[in-house]
């Protein structure tokens, strides 16, 4: 997907046999849809008015954000924190519980 710099490379215009874009294009047609139902779950559609699928020369898929306000990508970027702060939460939790188990397991033993 990058190029020798590690660039996206650039997208396809002009199209060369045997190289799989509808597949590429496929897969980022779907990952584009799910985005864009979380942000409209969200109500932040409006803010990525330039959300679509895209494929390089390479036939890798591409998700193009369009261009958007730096307060959307702010609001982005604490979305991502957000949502990695609450999986390392989670994994703590589990973490504790399975230890929890195991000394219970081993008292009871």
């Amino acid at each position: 997907m990058t190029d020798r710099w590690g660039v996206v490379a650039k997208r396809a215009e002009n199209l060369m046999p045997g190289v799989p874009y509808v597949r590429g294009w496929a897969q980022a047609r779907r990952s584009a849809g799910t985005l864009a139902e979380q942000l409209t779950a969200l109500g932040l559609e409006a803010d990525f008015p330039g959300l679509t699928a895209d494929v390089n020369v390479s036939g890798d898929g591409l998700v193009r954000l369009g261009s958007i306000r730096p307060e959307a990508a702010l609001m982005l970027a604490e979305l991502i924190v957000l949502a990695l702060t609450a999986e390392t939460a989670t994994h703590v939790d589990t973490a504790a519980e399975r230890t929890t188990a195991a000394r219970r397991s081993s008292s009871a033993a």
